[in-house]
């Protein structure tokens, strides 16, 4: 079976030591939110994951969901594991107090979500999508609205769907069909259907929001045509506080989909047939409003490779130290033995240290910019919000695509440490391949992130939203390149940093002509801007291990250990990327389509 104890020690160095993340408590809202608080969420909810959801991962895997004449069941375990998690409050830790939540920082909702999905990935698809529907609600949503469906999400009785998709559309969302028809009463009728609609129908909660995206009879071709939709599963009788859940809606789930991974998460095709349903936002703003949900989504997706890749670890490093195979090729089998356990080989060292280094710095990118999304949300000072905003916008492709390849990654290593272990599902190392190998696609696929990234965030604001990358990490640079205790981790993050200012201003350069020239390399550059920013974090979490005091001198000690690994054995990917960049789109280009 996985192995896995939520990392809480390296959590508490990131937010504590590295972040100082009891500066929310300052932040209007926030107050509660002091270190200890912190401290006590992540005890009581690295006990919930490890006892109650990790169990259920592999029969989750092996039962899947179950679909029968409309119905979907989830598998054993799941009903109960969830009224367990939203009874204990951990559906509404960052909500709004104001319709029931307990108004922490998001910041906690990243740790949270970490855990959850490091034990059970299928589970922590449903309240992950219910949170975003959630915020999307409270940031668009009629205050007639807020208050009849923000309560219920809150405590998890009602759960949220994102629909998007559509059987002859995914990423190109301005083709879809579904039509949404005014009604005399000002709700509309939405019909068409959408696929791959996680959560769609389920057992767990006991109405279903879905934020649909629609066209309006005069709705302009493309995505400026789209409009935005809440439709209930269950319509309900009465507004506010005091509404009840009524007769069923024109929704209905059509089949469920039998996926590569992910058993336990419903992806459900679903079918709205003059389905009631209410606008959300402005007509034809829809995909404006959106995005709010799909940039969380992202950000947590990011999360859930994260997640995997520290499982995958775990469970890698502790087969390493028992399974035995060969001799240590400098000492010899010890005590005697015929054979020394698989750690002692460098090659599954360096396994284990690539799926650890990437971890540990993708925990703490995570944490950063989830502590500049309260920031951007809670800080007095209008620009302060600004610029946290503006990073967090930055980050989110890098997040979302870096960190799921690299799970998925984390994944195959240890699928290779275990050898033919890991390749059956005793263990379930081959589960993690497969659960991890849809973050790469779904919230749109990792290419697309990449375009996002140069297409968009590199030229938003003349370049502003790089600055707030840039400058502090060209700072620290220049404040700790002599320094002896740091400068053989710096200097080679400084070499690093340089190579991608220097591939930004040839993509901008070459991208303001040729808009493929930008495209062609767009992905590589994606991986050698997620390379870097992990790396920034690799010199900030080195800067504190050095002054880590001596009652816990091991941790820091293979802090720093692990900030060597990364920039002599892992950043240095960046310069071969770097080469890419430069080509450009020449060797892709000179192909015809005939020429496939």
């Amino acid at each position: 079976m996985q192995i896995y104890k939520a990392p809480l020690r390296d959590m508490r160095f990131v937010l504590h030591e590295m972040l100082d993340a009891e500066q929310l408590c300052k932040l209007p809202g926030y107050e509660e939110a002091t270190a200890d608080t912190i401290d006590a969420i992540l005890e009581e909810g690295a006990k919930f994951c490890e006892d109650k959801l990790l169990p259920l991962n592999r029969i989750g895997d092996e039962e899947g969901c179950t679909y029968e004449n409309g119905v979907v069941r989830t598998p054993t375990g799941f009903k109960e594991a969830y009224d367990d998690f939203v009874g204990a409050g951990w559906q509404s830790v960052s909500s709004d107090p104001k319709y029931g939540g307990q108004g922490l920082p998001g910041l906690l909702n990243f740790v949270i979500e970490e855990m959850v999905c490091s034990t059970n990935l299928a589970f922590g698809v449903y309240p992950l999508l219910s949170r975003g529907a959630a915020a999307l609600i409270e940031t668009h949503g009629s205050d007639s609205i807020k208050d009849t469906y923000l309560p219920h999400l809150t405590d998890g009785s009602w759960s949220g769907t994102m629909c998007l998709t559509e059987s002859h559309c995914g990423t190109d969302l301005g083709l879809i069909r579904t039509k949404a028809m005014p009604s005399d009463n000002g709700t509309y009728r939405i019909n068409g259907g959408k696929i791959f609609i996680t959560g769609g129908e389920h057992d767990l909660a006991d109405n279903i929001i879905h934020l649909v995206l629609a066209k309006l009879p005069d709705a302009p071709d493309g995505v400026r045509g789209i409009s935005l939709f809440l439709v209930p599963k269950f319509n309900l009788k009465g507004s506010g506080t005091n509404a009840e859940i009524g007769p069923r809606n024109g929704v209905s789930c059509g089949s469920i989909e039998k996926k590569m991974g992910i058993h336990g998460s419903a992806s459900c095709v679903l079918n709205f047939d003059d389905a009631e349903g209410f606008l959300i936002g402005e007509p034809h703003k829809g995909l404006r409003c959106m995005f709010t949900m799909m940039n969380g989504a992202r950000l947590g997706v990011g999360m859930q490779g994260l997640a995997l890749g520290e499982t995958a670890y775990q469970s890698a490093t502790t087969y390493a130290k028992e399974r035995r195979s060969g001799k240590s090729l400098t000492k010899g089998a010890k005590n005697n033995d015929k054979a020394d356990p698989i750690i002692v080989h460098p090659d599954v060292r360096n396994m284990l240290l690539t799926a650890r280094a990437y971890n540990e710095g993708s925990r703490a990118l995570a944490y950063w910019t989830a502590l500049q999304l309260d920031i951007s949300l809670k800080h007095p000072d209008a620009e302060t919000r600004q610029d946290a905003d503006e990073l967090v916008q930055l980050m989110t492709p890098v997040i979302k695509a870096f960190f799921t390849d690299r799970g998925f990654e984390a994944a195959n290593l240890a699928v290779q440490v275990y050898g033919g272990h890991g390749y059956i599902s005793e263990h379930g190392m081959e589960q993690l391949v497969r659960d991890a190998r849809i973050a790469q696609l779904y919230e749109g696929a990792n290419g697309i992130q990449a375009l996002d990234l140069v297409g968009r965030k590199l030229g938003m604001k003349t370049g502003r939203l790089l600055r707030h990358f840039f400058h502090p990490a060209t700072a620290f640079v220049e404040a700790h390149q002599e320094d002896q205790a740091l400068k053989d981790i710096v200097l080679p993050f400084a070499k690093a940093l340089g190579k991608l200012q220097q591939a930004t201003m040839v993509i901008a350069q070459k991208g303001l002509g040729d808009p493929e020239e930008a495209a062609a390399v767009a992905t590589d550059y994606l991986k050698m801007f997620g390379l870097v920013a992990v790396g920034y974090m690799w010199v900030l979490m080195a800067e504190k291990a050095v002054d880590g005091n001596n009652e816990d001198a091991r941790y820091y000690s293979n802090k720093l250990k692990t900030a060597r690994f990364y920039m002599y054995k892992l950043l240095p990917e960046s310069a071969s990327l770097f080469l890419r960049i430069m080509t450009g789109k020449a060797a892709i280009a000179q192909f015809d389509m005939d020429d496939f």
